[in-house]
């Protein structure tokens, strides 16, 4: 009798929603909260630093934003290394990238230089973390509940993080200064040790590098009632795609147009959700309202 062949990316896309399933979503949801807070709180630094430090307005600018600088490069950088490495490896190392320099951000930032050093450094784990928690997560979770999980177990922890942000800001910064929002952060230290125990590697990944045994105890895990099956069939595996020239792909007469407009539309949204959120406290402040005030006024 022949062995039962199955094909991985159909096995993962029609299975039932699990225990499973809901704990990686909250595994993702809690590591994009972390990232949604460290990406936001230097917007409540500014008011306590910009004199004590004696920063020009250009230099406010860049203290806000130089996280950004450090998110564009673990953005652009984190694909290369999740195909070579795995997607865990990859999630991992930017949660501890982020835990390390927010630690040190709360530890040795005494001077504009320092504070934009640390943050371009953290920022490099920030932009490592988002979008490959949402590949992760796409990745794993069945076909009919991937934008479910996707928005409710990645996108919601994100925005519940800069909210956070914000309540640290408002209430805990006046009394025990700006650094104890670094300190908060650095409690994504926990969640590391955490994920670093219980975080599977993907699915996709492991089919990609014919790692068998591995997929078969993972989808077990996923799939329990089909362990025995598993045990005694045969794995169909995906070819990996040629990423050569894949962003010219992009930019090509079919795809250009579609490309062309989601750009612009990311970057008029980022623009209005970074330079809004991180400018409106010291505005606000600056007209005379409280910080509670600039946090209602927040989009």
């Amino acid at each position: 009798m022949s062995a039962t062949v199955i094909d991985v990316h159909d096995e993962l896309a029609t299975a039932k929603v699990g225990p499973r399933h809901w704990l990686l979503a909250a595994m993702m949801g809690a590591l994009t909260f972390f990232d949604g807070y460290d990406t936001f709180n230097p917007a409540y630094v500014l008011h306590y630093v910009a004199g004590p430090w004696g920063l020009a307005p250009g230099q406010a600018g860049l203290l806000v934003s130089s996280g950004l600088v450090g998110f564009l490069i673990g953005a652009a950088g984190h694909g290369v290394v999740a195909d070579r490495f795995g997607r865990r490896v990859t999630l991992l190392g930017g949660l501890w990238i982020t835990n390390v320099f927010t630690l040190a951000t709360a530890l040795f930032a005494d001077s504009f230089v320092s504070f934009c050093i640390l943050r371009v450094l953290t920022g490099i784990g920030l932009g490592v973390l988002m979008p490959l928690a949402t590949t992760y997560i796409n990745e794993l979770a069945p076909r009919r509940v991937v934008n479910v999980f996707a928005l409710w177990g990645v996108a919601l922890g994100w925005a519940l993080g800069g909210t956070f942000a914000g309540l640290v800001g408002v209430f805990m910064t006046p009394l025990f200064g700006w650094r104890v929002l670094y300190w908060v952060g650095s409690l994504s230290i926990l969640l590391s040790f955490i994920l670093q125990f219980t975080l599977p590697e993907s699915v996709k990944f492991l089919a990609l590098q014919k790692r068998v045994e591995e997929i078969k105890a993972l989808l077990t895990r996923l799939r329990p009632e089909r362990a025995q099956l598993y045990a005694q069939s045969q794995f169909v595996f995906p070819e990996a795609a040629s990423r050569e020239n894949s962003v010219l792909a992009l930019l090509t007469p079919r795809y250009r147009r579609i490309t062309l407009t989601i750009w612009l539309a990311a970057f008029l949204s980022l623009f209005c959700i970074f330079g809004l959120t991180g400018w409106i406290p010291t505005v606000m402040i600056q007209r005379g309202e409280s910080f509670a005030a600039s946090l209602a006024s927040e989009p």
